[in-house]
């Protein structure tokens, strides 16, 4: 076995999908729902409420075939499968990721709509202009190479089809509080700013149709889940599965730098030529 990258280290957790089996049945459930796993299966700020904003807002149906670029546990590729009854595939660095991914879509009667594969998203195992949509949710942030990204992400888009993001980005390129969900430290964290982005993409031949600006919302988020009265703990079934020990000091710092005007959100849509 290939020793672990950097990036894969720090978001491994060993037999995430067992323990989320063992606090399931001790809570007496038997048939798991997507419901059931909602507060972890989607690793990102606002969870499954942003990912349905976002494909509502695209107009998925059942023809397309989608991409989920960093799809972590596979919460947004079942969200879509389910939703729209359209086949989602999810490609994740992490292995564990992707086994667990794999094992709650079968849990969840999704696995003949999903797939999940172990990968690079510098260099994908998918021929080109292969999805009508690709989508990517907080992934960005730990990836240096931009333009090699958004390239290959460019490469497996059909034309026409559209490239969907919500993600993390640097205001001004000034310093920031860490640990952070995608680090504890700044040796991988490669933050870039919304102009940044929006000028790869162009160079890429996309067009964008909209953005928006999600930091408020963001800021609500996070405000509700640290700020908890005395004495609540973190749910059972929640992000620190797969953040560990430190979850509440991650989204407490990533609230403070967000707060401070050091990062915003931002959704976005982009189609290609």
């Amino acid at each position: 076995m290939e020793p672990f990258s950097s990036v894969e280290k720090h978001y491994h957790r060993e037999r995430i999908f067992e323990k989320m089996m063992k606090l399931l049945r001790e809570q007496g459930k038997e048939q798991i729902t997507r419901e059931d796993i909602a507060a972890v299966d989607e690793f990102h700020v606002r969870g499954s409420e942003v990912s349905m904003e976002l494909a509502a807002e695209a107009g998925f149906d059942a023809k397309i075939k989608v991409l989920d670029v960093g799809s972590g546990i596979g919460g947004p590729a079942r969200m879509i499968a389910s939703t729209y009854g359209c086949e989602v595939t999810g490609i994740d660095l992490t292995g564990e990721f992707t086994r667990t991914a794999t094992l709650l879509s079968k849990e969840t009667g999704l696995q003949n709509l999903t797939n999940f594969v172990q990968g690079d998203a510098l260099n994908m195992p998918f021929e080109n202009e292969h999805f009508d949509v690709v989508w990517t949710q907080h992934v960005q942030m730990n990836i240096q190479n931009k333009a090699g990204f958004y390239s290959e992400i460019q490469r497996v888009l059909k034309k026409g089809g559209r490239f969907i993001y919500y993600d993390i980005f640097s205001k001004d390129q000034s310093d920031i509080y860490f640990p952070v969900p995608w680090t504890s430290n700044p040796s991988l964290s490669f933050l870039m700013t919304i102009s940044e982005l929006d000028s790869i993409l162009t160079s890429e031949g996309l067009r964008r149709v909209r953005t928006k600006d999600q930091t408020v919302k963001a800021i609500d988020f996070f405000t509700k889940l640290v700020e908890k009265k005395p004495g609540e703990s973190m749910p059972d079934i929640g992000m620190f599965l797969l953040m560990g020990h430190d979850t509440k000091e991650k989204l407490s710092s990533l609230l403070r730098n967000i707060q401070e005007g050091k990062l915003e959100l931002q959704s976005g849509i982009y189609v290609k030529h």
